[in-house]
Protein backbone atom coordinates (compact mmCIF):
# COMPACT_ATOMS: atom_id res chain seq x y z
CA UNK A 1 0.00 0.00 0.00
CA UNK A 2 2.79 2.48 0.87
CA UNK A 3 5.08 3.30 -2.03
CA UNK A 4 7.85 5.42 -0.52
CA UNK A 5 8.57 8.20 1.93
CA UNK A 6 7.55 11.53 0.40
CA UNK A 7 8.86 13.77 3.19
CA UNK A 8 9.59 14.14 6.87
CA UNK A 9 7.95 17.15 8.49
CA UNK A 10 9.52 19.19 11.27
CA UNK A 11 7.55 21.74 13.29
CA UNK A 12 9.48 24.95 13.95
CA UNK A 13 8.64 27.84 16.29
CA UNK A 14 10.42 30.43 14.11
CA UNK A 15 10.65 29.91 10.33
CA UNK A 16 13.32 32.59 9.85
CA UNK A 17 15.57 30.90 12.41
CA UNK A 18 14.86 27.48 10.90
CA UNK A 19 15.76 28.79 7.43
CA UNK A 20 19.02 30.13 8.84
CA UNK A 21 19.84 26.87 10.58
CA UNK A 22 19.05 24.64 7.62
CA UNK A 23 20.22 26.98 4.87
CA UNK A 24 23.36 28.49 6.36
CA UNK A 25 24.51 25.87 8.86
CA UNK A 26 23.66 22.81 6.77
CA UNK A 27 23.96 24.42 3.34
CA UNK A 28 20.76 23.03 1.81
CA UNK A 29 18.48 24.63 -0.77
CA UNK A 30 15.25 25.99 0.70
CA UNK A 31 12.01 26.82 -1.12
CA UNK A 32 10.04 30.01 -0.64
CA UNK A 33 7.45 29.95 2.19
CA UNK A 34 4.09 28.54 1.10
CA UNK A 35 1.08 29.44 3.31
CA UNK A 36 -1.43 26.59 3.63
CA UNK A 37 -4.43 28.21 5.39
CA UNK A 38 -6.60 25.07 5.07
CA UNK A 39 -4.00 23.20 7.15
CA UNK A 40 -3.11 26.12 9.44
CA UNK A 41 0.58 26.18 8.50
CA UNK A 42 3.22 27.86 6.41
CA UNK A 43 5.64 25.36 4.87
CA UNK A 44 9.11 25.46 3.41
CA UNK A 45 10.58 22.51 1.55
CA UNK A 46 14.18 21.40 1.63
CA UNK A 47 15.02 19.10 -1.27
CA UNK A 48 18.12 16.96 -1.42
CA UNK A 49 17.87 14.65 -4.42
CA UNK A 50 14.86 12.39 -3.85
CA UNK A 51 14.62 13.37 -0.18
CA UNK A 52 12.40 16.17 1.11
CA UNK A 53 12.16 17.78 4.52
CA UNK A 54 9.14 19.96 5.22
CA UNK A 55 9.45 22.74 7.80
CA UNK A 56 6.10 23.69 9.35
CA UNK A 57 5.33 26.95 11.12
CA UNK A 58 1.91 27.65 12.67
CA UNK A 59 -0.39 29.94 10.73
CA UNK A 60 -2.45 31.35 13.59
CA UNK A 61 -3.31 30.17 17.10
CA UNK A 62 -5.76 27.48 15.92
CA UNK A 63 -3.04 25.68 13.98
CA UNK A 64 -2.38 22.06 15.01
CA UNK A 65 1.30 23.03 14.91
CA UNK A 66 0.67 25.64 17.63
CA UNK A 67 -0.57 22.88 19.91
CA UNK A 68 2.41 20.69 19.00
CA UNK A 69 4.82 23.56 19.80
CA UNK A 70 3.15 24.15 23.18
CA UNK A 71 4.31 20.65 24.13
CA UNK A 72 7.59 20.90 22.18
CA UNK A 73 8.68 24.56 22.38
CA UNK A 74 11.92 23.98 20.44
CA UNK A 75 10.07 22.18 17.64
CA UNK A 76 10.77 18.69 16.38
CA UNK A 77 9.64 15.94 14.07
CA UNK A 78 5.91 16.24 13.46
CA UNK A 79 5.04 13.55 10.89
CA UNK A 80 6.21 11.25 8.11
CA UNK A 81 4.47 11.38 4.74
CA UNK A 82 4.17 8.29 2.56
CA UNK A 83 3.05 8.17 -1.06
CA UNK A 84 0.10 5.99 -2.08
CA UNK A 85 -1.38 5.36 -5.52
CA UNK A 86 -5.04 5.49 -4.42
CA UNK A 87 -5.72 7.49 -1.27
CA UNK A 88 -9.36 6.40 -0.97
CA UNK A 89 -8.45 2.71 -1.24
CA UNK A 90 -5.66 3.27 1.32
CA UNK A 91 -8.10 5.06 3.66
CA UNK A 92 -10.67 2.28 3.38
CA UNK A 93 -8.05 -0.41 3.99
CA UNK A 94 -6.73 1.42 7.06
CA UNK A 95 -10.22 1.83 8.50
CA UNK A 96 -10.83 -1.92 7.98
CA UNK A 97 -7.61 -2.53 9.94
CA UNK A 98 -8.90 -0.37 12.81
CA UNK A 99 -6.87 2.77 12.10
CA UNK A 100 -8.40 6.16 12.79
CA UNK A 101 -8.25 8.78 10.06
CA UNK A 102 -8.05 12.34 11.40
CA UNK A 103 -10.77 14.79 10.43
CA UNK A 104 -13.84 13.57 8.61
CA UNK A 105 -11.93 11.10 6.42
CA UNK A 106 -12.19 13.25 3.32
CA UNK A 107 -8.82 13.97 1.70
CA UNK A 108 -7.71 17.60 1.62
CA UNK A 109 -5.34 19.13 -0.89
CA UNK A 110 -1.84 19.34 0.58
CA UNK A 111 1.15 21.60 -0.08
CA UNK A 112 2.10 19.64 -3.23
CA UNK A 113 -1.40 20.14 -4.69
CA UNK A 114 -2.30 16.47 -4.14
CA UNK A 115 -4.88 14.79 -1.86
CA UNK A 116 -3.66 13.99 1.68
CA UNK A 117 -4.97 12.24 4.80
CA UNK A 118 -3.53 11.75 8.28
CA UNK A 119 -3.59 8.59 10.44
CA UNK A 120 -3.92 9.03 14.20
CA UNK A 121 -0.48 8.68 15.84
CA UNK A 122 -1.77 6.26 18.49
CA UNK A 123 -2.48 3.80 15.69
CA UNK A 124 1.11 3.74 14.35
CA UNK A 125 3.64 3.55 17.20
CA UNK A 126 3.01 7.14 18.31
CA UNK A 127 3.89 8.58 14.89
CA UNK A 128 1.60 10.87 12.94
CA UNK A 129 1.43 9.51 9.38
CA UNK A 130 0.40 11.51 6.34
CA UNK A 131 -0.64 9.77 3.13
CA UNK A 132 -0.30 11.62 -0.14
CA UNK A 133 -1.75 10.36 -3.40
CA UNK A 134 0.74 10.41 -6.28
Amino acid sequence: MLDKVNHIAIAVPDMDEAKRQWGQKLGVKISAPLPQPEHGVTVIFIEMGDTKIELLEPLGEASPISRFLEQNPDGGMHHICFEVKDILAARDYLIEQGARILGDGTPKIGAHGKPVLFIHPKDVSGTLIELEQV
